[in-house]
């Protein structure tokens, strides 16, 4: 069962957790700010996934600014990266799906259904 890992206030999260429900996709919700996945689990969504560490970062978010994370990822090397990511979900991308053997970074419907169908 795919682990979904969300921001319950985030609209694009519920549209990504509807779209899974609709097409059959039973999950187990995990709140990414309360529990955000351990820096092995990033590392293998990433590996997984086929995407850099830089698509894990949540662009758009409050964290993201406050942090001053665009001048501070130029200096930093993937582990710290991902350490930094794995202490704060409100800095991940969102929603994180993963199964073990698939992952999706954020929601688009076109990678959802070549992943999740």
């Amino acid at each position: 069962m795919p682990k979904f890992y969300h921001y319950p206030k985030c609209s694009t999260c519920r549209n990504a957790e509807k779209w899974l429900q609709k097409n059959g996709v039973k999950l187990e919700t995990v709140d990414i700010t309360q529990n955000p996945p351990r820096k092995d689990q990033l590392r293998e969504i990433l590996k997984t996934s086929g995407r850099k560490v830089t698509d894990l970062l949540n662009t758009s978010g409050e964290q993201y600014r406050l942090l001053r994370m665009k001048e501070k990822v130029k200096t930093l090397n993937e582990e710290q990266i991902l350490d930094l990511l794995s202490k704060n979900g409100r800095l991940i991308k969102r929603p994180l799906v993963f199964d073990g053997k698939k992952a999706t970074i954020g929601f688009k419907e076109e990678d959802f259904k070549k992943t999740w169908t």
